[in-house]
């Protein structure tokens, strides 16, 4: 037998499957890892010194910016925090929108996930499917806020505007026929929500179509079945929570355990792992899409049998209506000290935290009576799920580190903030 080198070896930053820009320093002993080091601080974005400079409604933009995978779910804890802080009382119907909002965007993260998941891992076929979904998820953001990706829709009292009537629409070009522009175009005849419940009426099928590619599949077994094993005990120790921590046979689920806006009035359950492998997370997250569809489905049963405004009328949190601004002094004063100087929070501190698509999302603001936070500090769930790579990694192969970064499904902009 040849002899066992013991070397170091620089995976990332530039590598496809880091996810972002993480460097991981690995000791091996030939092709099995000893050490796993994550670097952090290449990317540094100082999102949480930048909002400490900046009046409270300039800095919803920059939570987008941090998981760019789930923008709206990042917007969400910061607005709660203000809200709890302000003792703002958001609309009904608001709460709705953002909690259909919220299960649209965890959809897109266990997308984008299992897109590149799987290609990591070497799959190329899951990925394609997963893009086809995006693509009308992402038109879904773009209708409400003119934006794919960073929306800025969620505002302190509710959302900046309610759900459009009609759709956007393809138009005949050499790039679309005309039979398949009407074919596309099929579910936008109607309103955004019409389009939304279309897709979820689809999407339970596309989700099989990802299970028949790779839950039986021997290759993807071989690499994701046992494979990174944390017992419960230790998942709680090392603060795994989202997927991470229910993959591990441990049911906590803020939307369950600590119930915000209108979660409590929906039907849904909360799956959980056994084996604590790459395999049981990756099944916690397929049935979580199945989930979110349902969840997507009762908002919009909800939404289309109750109207009412989406926004509070306190103007000195929530601009005035356009026409207003533009006919009434009084409200034109308060659109202009809205946006220049923003508002002022009481004194006190307060921490809000939602089930993001990868875990607990916190913000902990504290308020000195200013227009600005005095601190603001984010508790981001890849950063404790990083901390454990060493400890999920050791003793495993080189080629199952990549399994492993995508079954913690890291995206660096929160991590590193």
């Amino acid at each position: 037998m040849p002899e066992l080198h013991h070397y170091t070896m620089n995976f990332g930053p530039q590598h496809p499957a880091a996810h972002g820009v993480l460097r991981l320093v690995l000791e091996m002993e030939g092709e099995v890892v000893r050490h796993a080091d994550p670097h952090i601080g290449l990317l540094h974005r100082a999102t949480e010194k930048l909002a400490e400079s900046k009046p409270y409604n300039h800095s919803i933009g920059y939570m987008d910016r941090l998981d760019y995978v789930s923008m709206m779910c990042n917007e969400h804890a910061y607005i709660l925090a203000i809200e709890k802080l302000a003792g703002i009382q958001v609309p009904e119907r608001a709460q709705y929108i953002r909690v259909m909002f919220d299960e649209i965007t965890r959809i897109l993260n266990h997308l984008l996930w299992l897109g590149a998941h799987a290609l990591d891992i070497g799959a190329m076929t899951v990925f394609l499917y997963a893009f086809r979904e995006r693509e009308d998820l992402m038109d879904c953001y773009e209708a409400v806020s003119g934006t794919r990706m960073h929306a800025t829709y969620y505002r302190p009292g509710g959302v900046h505007r309610d759900l459009p009537d009609e759709m956007p629409q393809y138009a005949e070009s050499r790039w679309h026929e005309r039979q398949q522009v009407e074919r596309l175009n099929r579910a936008r005849s109607g309103s955004l929500l019409d389009f939304i419940e279309d897709f979820t009426q689809r999407f339970p099928s596309c989700v099989d179509e990802y299970e028949t590619l790779l839950t039986e599949n021997r290759i993807w077994k071989q690499r994701t079945v046992d494979i990174g094993v944390v017992s419960p005990e230790r998942a709680l120790q090392l603060g795994f929570t989202g997927p991470m921590l229910r993959g591990s046979g441990v049911e906590w689920d803020l939307r369950r355990k600590q119930p915000y806006e209108v979660y409590e009035k929906l039907d849904f359950r909360i799956p959980v792992g056994v084996n604590g492998d790459c395999y049981d997370r990756y099944l916690v997250r397929i049935e979580e899409m199945r989930q979110s569809n349902a969840i997507v489905r009762q908002c919009v049963d909800w939404l289309r049998s109750h109207s009412g405004p989406v926004m509070t009328d306190e103007h000195k949190i929530a601009p005035p209506e356009r026409e207003k601004m533009k006919m009434g002094m009084e409200e034109l004063i308060h659109h202009f000290k809205l946006f220049t100087e923003g508002y002022c929070l009481p004194q006190g501190e307060v921490y809000c935290a939602i089930e993001h698509p990868k875990g607990e999302f916190g913000i902990y603001l504290v308020s000195d009576g200013a227009n600005k936070p005095y601190r603001l500090k984010i508790r981001a769930p890849g950063f404790a799920h990083l901390a454990a790579l060493d400890e999920m990694s050791r003793g495993h192969m080189l080629a199952d580190v990549v399994a492993i970064i995508g079954t913690q499904d890291i995206v660096f902009g929160e991590v590193d903030r």
